[in-house]
Order: structure tokens, then sequence, then C-alpha cells
């Protein structure tokens, strides 16, 4: 897959500031007990994040403890962590699913992330939605609406609130979904389109799949790591020019200025591949078709993956390169790249160890795999961590790809010819400039 072959400059890089702007907080299904204010800061400085999404602030609890740890920052029309006033900095959010049916079609499964600008305004958000449902069940609650009624309704409520569909190709559960969703935008929003300004892309897909849908052209392609849990911070994430304000974030998502994108590789995401899980059966598009769709050990549909629904529904072909479109940047998070080099697993204390130890060396992760000159890294890094970060940003990676629930396998060190791995073949993916 052709990728964009520029990489940010350091220019680019002191224009912008980065944003994780889709999370959840420990009352989440499945999500960490330390998704609390206090170790997200912590985490997000550390990460080298400058705003991260609250997530969840539907929950009743959550947004208590929102209310008890944030102070509202009158420069940015954003918020700080009353402990950590020197940022990062927080921006209200939450994600909603939506169960409906629409032009004679049920089940129709949406995700959608909330942002709002103030305290005020998510409580009339709350008020709203407690008349839909329960927010008490989950920090991401669910509701039988139309999303479309629901967009014009928040809508009243502020027009400074942006509704955004969430992992927008996730077969499940998003609005481009093989089994729940749409095929246009128009088609699942109605009247209410003109105010969706973006997508979220998701962990499956990147920005250059989605450009070869044209009827996306005009909308804004973010990336955000939909974490539920500390490590997960940041592992995809959107640039922003500054400065860094509530009403920048907002223009930019409208207008589409935004600088860059930290991505996934989508190969890595548990559903870019079609295949199932329980079979271990991992397929390209065109090896499903041929099978008519159905697993080739036990006769059951598969699950089609991302790729294969951007394929339906693109109009262009693989490798399509728009020259008005913001960088897309792939990275693999550094512990990953830790645990590689030193052959440790990535719950283990001595990874965690290095990790910090590291980062106490050199500053914060994203400056160790986008700004740091590797020259001055070689000061305090080993001669292999080295070699594996400009690998990284050279784009010399290998994966095996994701699929039905299963995440796939990134390496950076492994040989084509190993078994199960896919050389991506991108020997410049990226060039440094």
């Amino acid at each position: 897959m052709e990728k964009n072959k520029k990489f940010p400059s350091k220019e680019l890089l002191e224009k912008t500031f980065l944003a994780d702007l889709h999370i959840h907080s420990k009352y989440s299904r499945a999500c960490s007990k330390f998704m609390e204010i206090p170790f997200l800061a912590e985490t997000g400085k550390i990460k080298g994040l400058q705003v991260i999404g609250t997530g969840d602030f539907t929950h009743p609890m959550w947004l208590k403890e929102l209310k008890e740890y944030l102070e509202y920052d009158i420069y940015s029309g954003l918020y700080v962590y009353n402990k950590l006033p020197e940022g990062p900095k927080f921006i209200l959010t939450s994600e909603i699913s939506l169960i409906f049916s629409k032009n004679n079609k049920s089940n129709r499964r949406v995700h959608l992330i909330i942002i709002a600008p103030d305290f005020k305004t998510v409580e009339e958000i709350n008020l709203y939605l407690s008349k839909l449902g329960n927010l008490l069940i989950d920090g991401r609650p669910t509701f039988g609406i139309d999303c479309e009624k629901l967009t014009l309704d928040l809508l009243k409520i502020s027009e400074k609130i942006l509704i955004i569909p969430a992992h927008a190709w996730t077969p499940w559960y998003s609005v481009f979904g093989a089994f729940s969703g749409f095929d246009s935008l128009e088609e699942a929003f109605g009247e209410a389109t003109p105010y969706i300004y973006a997508i979220e892309t998701g962990l499956s897909s990147d920005p250059e799949m989605n450009w070869r849908i044209s009827k996306l052209d005009n909308i804004t392609l973010i990336s955000c790591s939909d974490a539920h849990s500390l490590s997960k911070l940041g592992r995809e994430a959107t640039a922003f020019f500054y400065p860094l304000t509530y009403e920048n974030i907002y223009n930019s998502i409208k207008t589409g200025n935004i600088a860059f994108t930290i991505e996934f590789y989508p190969e890595e995401g548990k559903y870019h591949y079609d295949g199932h899980r329980n079979c271990k059966v991992c397929l390209s598009p065109k090896e499903t078709k041929a099978l008519g769709y159905k697993c080739p050990k036990c006769g059951n549909p598969l699950t089609v993956g991302v790729l294969h629904r951007v394929e339906l529904l693109a109009d262009r072909d693989e490798g399509y390169i728009p020259s008005n479109k913001p960088l897309s940047v792939h990275l693999v998070p550094f512990i990953e790249i830790i645990t590689e080099v030193f052959n440790l697993n990535k719950q283990s204390k001595s990874a965690e160890k290095l990790y910090e130890q590291y980062l106490s060396f050199a500053g914060t992760e994203f400056e160790i795999l986008l700004k740091l000159d590797l020259k001055d890294l070689e000061k305090v890094f080993p001669s292999k961590l080295i070699e594996a970060i400009k690998r990284v940003r050279e784009g010399k990676i290998f994966a095996k790809p994701g699929y039905d629930g299963e995440y796939g396998i990134i390496r950076i060190f492994e040989s084509p010819e190993e078994e199960g791995l896919i050389g991506l073949k991108q020997q410049s993916l990226f060039t440094l400039q």
C-alpha cells in the first residue's frame, strides 16, 4: 500500500500541537481503573500530548469527577487539571452508541464522538440524552435514536458542538460498517450531513485508504486513540496548528486545516483484513470474494474487514495521493519498539523501566519518535534502538494484518521471509526533511 512519502519537518512540528480527542474513562466497559484525570494528565505529559479528550462526559459520576479535577482556562477555552496547570489541557468529549432503523433497514449501529465547549453545554446535552436512556449504565451509553435527528437536536443546544462519526469503518459499530452502517454520510445523516465536518478513521484504516473515496474529499480525517488504558493513550492523534484553543480546534476540524495525523499502521488494527477468528482464517478482500464470503474451514460467513469495505465504496485506485491533504505519519509506539529491540513482554516491569529510563534521557515519547535528531539520541540510546527508530521513521516495517477482532502484528527487524509476515516493501515510505 502506497503511503504519504513526507515526514513532518522540524519547522512544521514547531507550529503544531498534538491532541487525542477520543478516549474512555474507568466508567466505560472493559476500561482500566486508572483511566482517571490525574493519571491521564501525567501520562499525556509523558507521551507529549498537549490536549486530551476527557471521554465519557455523559456518565454522571465521571462528570462529577471532571468538575472536581478540571478548571476552565479562559485564555484557551479548554480545561486544565488543577494539580498540573502547565498541561496537558483537556477538552470535553464523549462517545455514544446509536442503534436504530433507517431506510427500511433495521439494526443500524453508529458510534459518535461528541465534543462540547464547556460544562454548561455538557449538562444540556446530558439532560437531552437522559430522556433517551440511562446514562449510568456505561460510559459509552446506547440510545435508540436516528443519528440525523440526534445531530440536529444537539446543534440546537450549541452550534459549537462537534459530532464526529467514531472509528468510521469498524464492521459492527460505525457509520460505514460492513454489517451495520451506510454507504455514504448523506444516507446516514440526511439533512444533518452539512454539519458533519469530520470522521475518525479508526485504527484499521488510515487517511490513504479514505482518500480513495471522492465523497470524503471535503471531510476532515482525524485520528484518535480510543484508549481504554493509559498505555494506549496517543497511539493515534491529530496535530493542529496553533493557537491551542477550543475555537481553533473547532474551526480546524470544520475547515480541514490540520497539520498531520499520527497513525497506527492500519494492518495492526483488529479489523483490517477479512476473516474468521474461531477458525484462525485471515484473508485479503480478493480471497474473500473468491470464497463467496464463506469461511473455508467451517462455512460460516466471514467478517468483512475495513480494507474490503473501503474497496467496495472506493471510486479511486489504491495509491491515489491528493495534493491538498494533511500529512499522514505512521508510527510504532515507543514501548513496542523497546520490547522488540530487547525481546521483552510489553506488560513486563523490565519494559516499563526501560521506557521510563529512555524518556528521562530524551524527553517525551513523541519527541523521540518525531523530533529529535538521531545523532543526538546516539549519546544515550543503544545502536539497535536507534536503528529501530530510524526504520519506523522511514516506514521499513513488516506487518501481519489483523482480522475479526484480532490485532495484527507489526515487526521492525523481521525479514520478509518470516512465516506469516508480509513485507510492506515501503523502502522510502517517509522522507525526513
